[in-house]
């Protein structure tokens, strides 16, 4: 409920801030469809390329001394490319994005350990930020917090569950 005050100035700032917080809220579906959008695509085509180039992808995982790494290239490969293609459409938004935060959680400790180490990315957070799998993590949790948005296919799904007969 919106408080009233005598003040003209001290309403019209209310109004015009409560009017910003429901603009604003109206804009979180566009934003994470753009999040989803964008960041699905590109765990599209990291996903497509893994698999597309096995081999090297095989070559890679070994030299970071992972075990299995045939079995882990292949994992993490149709992992980015089916999760990219559920997170661009939204379904199973935030089921999908658990595994995704595990991968790039991972890539961060291995493949980007340098900025992990003596704990360099609290004092030159920046490094951190500019590594590959930063903006693939934060788009996940994004998604794993908030949910899909309204732009998806499990909003859909939800409210043509709702208007759905209950017995």
């Amino acid at each position: 409920m919106m408080e009233k005050f005598e003040n003209p100035f001290l309403e019209f700032i209310s109004s015009s801030y409560n009017w910003l917080v429901e603009w604003s809220s109206n804009c979180q579906s566009l934003l994470l469809l753009w999040m989803r959008l964008t960041w699905g695509h590109q765990f599209f085509l990291a996903g497509s390329g893994k698999l597309a180039n096995i081999d090297q992808t095989v070559q890679f995982f070994s030299t970071l001394c992972t075990a299995y790494p045939y079995f882990c290239a292949h994992l993490v490969g149709y992992l980015e490319l089916i999760g990219g293609l559920l997170l661009m459409v939204g379904l199973a938004s935030r089921l999908v994005t658990i595994p995704l935060i595990i991968t790039m959680i991972v890539a961060l400790t291995t493949a980007h350990s340098h900025i992990l180490a003596h704990f360099r990315f609290l004092t030159h957070p920046s490094a951190f930020v500019n590594e590959g799998p930063y903006p693939y993590l934060i788009t996940c949790l994004l998604v794993l917090v908030f949910g899909p948005g309204r732009f998806s296919l499990d909003a859909w799904i939800k409210r043509w569950a709702h208007k759905q007969k209950k017995y």
